[in-house]
């Protein structure tokens, strides 16, 4: 898959992105100066971790996924709530992965720093 630096100029919005079966095959890929390193990259590769994931999580019950295409929308706010009140309960067990790429706050949130 092409990094950003191997890119000869930044995608267009339209852009199918890198790593998948429409790189640089798209109708969006025409007349892209990338279109070619796009193509020569193929599809991304199966990630290897996934069933090593799968097994792991295979213990866990009940499953919450707190998501949103656009950020400071309160899904930080929303998951920590959500299990405060789940955690109350004393027969469950709960437990919180935040995947925040841009500065993780549910820790700060939970008083787990």
């Amino acid at each position: 898959m092409p990094t950003a630096t191997a890119m000869l100029e930044p995608p267009p919005e339209s852009c199918p992105g890198t790593g998948t079966e429409q790189s640089g095959k798209a109708d969006a890929c025409a007349g892209c100066p990338n279109q070619a390193v796009c193509a020569a990259a193929g599809p991304a590769l199966p990630d290897p971790d996934v069933a090593l994931i799968a097994e792991r999580l295979a213990g866990v019950k009940h499953k919450i996924l707190v998501l949103s295409g656009k950020g400071g929308v309160g899904k930080s706010t929303v998951t920590a709530n959500m299990a405060r009140c789940l955690a109350q309960k004393e027969d469950v067990s709960v437990g919180v992965l935040d995947i925040d790429l841009c500065g993780p706050s549910v820790p700060r949130m939970l008083g787990v720093q």
